[in-house]
């Protein structure tokens, strides 16, 4: 019913910046929690960038002042800045959300199909 496709993932280099946004579509009743975790190969997928509906925001500490997360209510659409970018952080990157999905609210997590992200030296 759901769908949040990603876009933004590039290569950049070392220090530059890059935006990625995540759209959701489909008959959306709420967004509760959203966020923005990451996996690189061999490593699990960590959490990076999380924004509850009551407006709290955190931020692995690895991101910490070089990363902000927000969203744009109209659009149905969040977005993760990603600034003074390090080799560190090339991953793959998705982006999730808890949606209500009917009259109800019935909660459902949904995740976009990932976007890579790579930083060169």
């Amino acid at each position: 019913q759901v769908q949040l496709v990603e876009s933004g993932g590039g290569l950049v280099q070392a220090g530059g910046s890059l935006r990625l946004s995540c759209a959701a579509s489909g008959r959306i009743f709420s967004i509760n929690n959203m966020g923005w975790y990451r996996q690189a190969p061999g490593k699990q997928r960590e959490p990076v960038a999380v924004l509850t509906s009551g407006g709290g925001t955190n931020y692995a500490d690895s991101v910490k002042g070089r990363f902000t997360i927000s969203r744009d209510n109209a659009k149905n659409t969040f977005y993760l800045q990603m600034n003074s970018l390090k080799p560190e952080d090339t991953a793959v990157y998705y982006c999730n959300a808890r949606i209500g999905v009917n009259v109800l609210l019935t909660l459902v997590d949904y995740w976009g199909q990932g976007t890579q992200v790579t930083v060169s030296s």
